[in-house]
C-alpha cells in the first residue's frame, strides 16, 4: 500500500516516470539493472535482500543509479551503513511528501540528501565501536541463539563467542548480552 501510494504521488511530478515497483530487495536489483533508472528509493527492511544490501549492489552494478533509502528506521547507524553501502539519501517516512520529490531532484543534480535531524543524531551518536564480528555475534544473540548456536552458526567456540559478547558488552557498557543487543539493535549497528 505504501509503495503504491509513494508511487501514485511521485507519479503526479511532470519530471518523473516510474520504471518500477518491486516488493524486495531482489527484485529491486534485476528491475534496476533492467531498466537503469535514475535513482532507486529503497526500504531499510525488505524481503530478500535488505535495503542496504540491494544499494551496495546497485552501487557497484550501477554507479549512475542513485539510491535513496526511505525508511522508518531513522536511527544514526541505519544512516551511516546506508552512506556507506553507496546511498546518496536517507530520509525517514514520516517526513512531509513533498520533501520527497524535492529529494529525489537533489540526488539527480549529484547531491546528497540527509534528514537534518538525523544527521546531527550520527554526527553526535558517533561511530559504531562494534567489529564486524561482534555484530554478527549480537545479532545471533538478539535472536534469542544459545552461545552453542551462535557458535555453530558462525563456525567459532563457544569460548571466542563468549569473549566477543563479553566486548561487545564493555564497549555499549551493558549488563548482558540481551541488553547489549537491543542497544546495538537502536542505534542501528546491527
Amino acid at each position: 500500500m505504501v509503495r503504491g501510494a509513494l508511487a501514485a504521488l511521485l507519479a503526479l511530478e511532470d519530471d518523473f516516470s516510474i520504471v518500477a515497483e518491486v516488493d524486495n530487495g531482489n527484485a529491486a536489483v534485476q528491475q534496476a539493472l533492467a531498466t537503469t533508472p535514475d535513482v532507486a528509493l529503497l526500504d531499510i527492511e525488505m524481503p530478500g535482500k535488505d535495503g542496504l544490501q540491494a544499494a551496495a549492489e546497485l552501487h557497484q552494478r550501477l554507479p549512475t543509479c542513485r539510491v535513496i533509502i526511505l525508511t522508518t528506521f531513522g536511527r544514526p547507524g541505519y544512516l551511516r551503513r546506508a552512506m556507506e553501502s553507496g546511498a546518496v539519501g536517507f530520509l525517514v517516512k514520516d517526513a512531509p511528501s513533498a520533501q520527497l520529490a524535492v529529494a529525489i531532484r537533489r540526488v539527480v543534480a549529484g547531491e546528497r540528501v540527509v534528514d537534518p535531524a538525523l544527521a546531527a543524531s550520527a554526527l553526535s551518536e558517533g561511530n559504531n565501536p562494534l567489529t564486524q564480528r561482534e555484530r554478527e555475534v549480537l545479532a545471533q544473540a538478539a535472536s534469542g541463539a544459545s552461545i552453542a548456536a551462535i557458535a555453530a552458526t558462525l563456525c567459532l567456540t563457544e569460548g571466542t563467542v563468549r569473549n566477543y559478547l563479553s566486548v561487545a558488552m564493555q564497549k555499549l557498557n551493558a549488563q548482558n548480552r540481551v541488553e547489549a543487543a537491543r542497544l546495538a539493535e537502536q542505534k542501528g549497528w546491527l
